[in-house]
């Protein structure tokens, strides 16, 4: 076990909002850097709340260190509610941008508002069959311009893992998992565009032998070319991380095992500091709320875990953090949170280092 302890820098900052607008939520974001040294973010915004068709991927940059961005851009926008915006840079100058979304009929079953279900009413099942299912959109040029959205196999919050030898992974929980096994599944993407499937991570049952959900994993690649993946686990009364390894590439995994207490929190977000310390971001849904950080010394083998990075005390729709190190070492992570009664969700940041 190591003693880590975190220093805020600063205050929080809202990173994306809408206030002048109805359409001001925004939720699930997740960012990088990118190889020109831009900070990219990414979130499902210009929303009404937590379930929306309105809802559209949206991406800003910062050129000086977040301490400004852009306003946020669409980015993929279909007619369903896209949600969970994941960012990954790979080789010299690739950024894919990844999310899902919902049926019409599951937005029409979770919401009574007139306003909402007008819209909904006009989404087509040509447009529907289209564009439903796990979304993403590559760029070539460091994130200046993107290609056509595609669909992959699994959803992923945070974005595909990029292998040593520039291979793409798709760690996730498959799409369609009421209709096919629902377990973490690793693909690789091919160069044609299709996916393989590699390898599964066996699913968390507790004493009863129920079987927990599985669900909106991050990976990172270990020092020794194997990949630790940690994935939010749920049931009743549980909301956690347990975490499996692979050595073989992703298609073998050890089962998985529990590394915060059963209502630790979740999801996770898997960084390498340039220390060598591995951190992970994660979001804390019992009261008070907020953004906790754990740290690893031994490549995830044991966890300093339950350091509190925010504090919310308004409520447990919050969380999705992601981390990147800024230029002076020092980090900043980036999350969404309803920051006061009364007030919709926004992007929001937290500057921070550790001793």
């Amino acid at each position: 076990m190591i003693d880590v302890k975190l220093v805020k820098i600063g205050d929080v900052q809202t990173v994306m909002s809408n206030p002048d607008s109805k359409h001001n939520y925004f939720g699930w974001p997740t960012a990088c850097r990118l190889q020109n040294g831009k900070i990219a973010v990414v979130a499902s915004g210009f929303r009404l709340g937590h379930v929306c068709p309105f809802g559209k991927m949206v991406i800003s940059y910062s050129e000086d260190e977040a301490n400004t961005y852009t306003y946020p851009a669409p980015l993929i926008d279909t007619p369903l509610d896209d949600r969970d915006g994941g960012i990954v840079a790979f080789g010299k100058s690739g950024v894919i941008v990844t999310s899902f979304n919902n049926s019409a009929a599951f937005q029409r079953s979770s919401t009574d508002d007139p306003y909402l279900l007008s819209y909904i009413d006009t989404i087509t099942e040509e447009e529907e069959k289209k564009y439903i299912g796990s979304t993403y959109r590559i760029s070539h040029d460091c994130g200046t311009t993107f290609g056509e959205i595609r669909k992959s196999p699994v959803t992923i919050p945070h974005g595909p893992l990029e292998m040593p030898n520039g291979e793409l992974l798709w760690i996730g929980r498959p799409y369609d998992h009421r209709n096919e096994k629902d377990c973490i599944k690793a693909y690789k993407l091919l160069e044609n565009g299709k996916f393989e499937l590699l390898g599964e991570i066996e699913n968390v049952q507790n004493s009863n032998g129920e079987t927990a959900v599985s669900c909106e994993p991050h990976s990172i690649l270990l020092r020794d070319g194997s990949i630790l993946t940690q994935i939010r686990v749920q049931q009743a009364g549980f909301f956690t991380i347990f975490q499996s390894k692979s050595s073989d590439g992703g298609r073998t995994w050890t089962t998985p095992r529990q590394i915060l207490s059963d209502s630790g929190g979740a999801p996770p977000h898997l960084f390498r500091h340039s220390s060598g310390l591995l951190i992970c971001t994660y979001g804390y849904r019992l009261a008070p709320y907020g953004v906790r950080v754990m740290f690893s010394r031994d490549e995830g083998e044991t966890w300093d875990v339950d350091h509190d990075l925010y504090i919310n005390n308004v409520s447990p729709d919050v969380g999705y953090p992601s981390t990147v190190e800024l230029s002076d070492g020092s980090l900043v992570t980036i999350f969404y949170a309803i920051p006061a009664q009364g007030e919709k969700a926004k992007i929001m940041q937290q500057k921070w280092r550790f001793e």
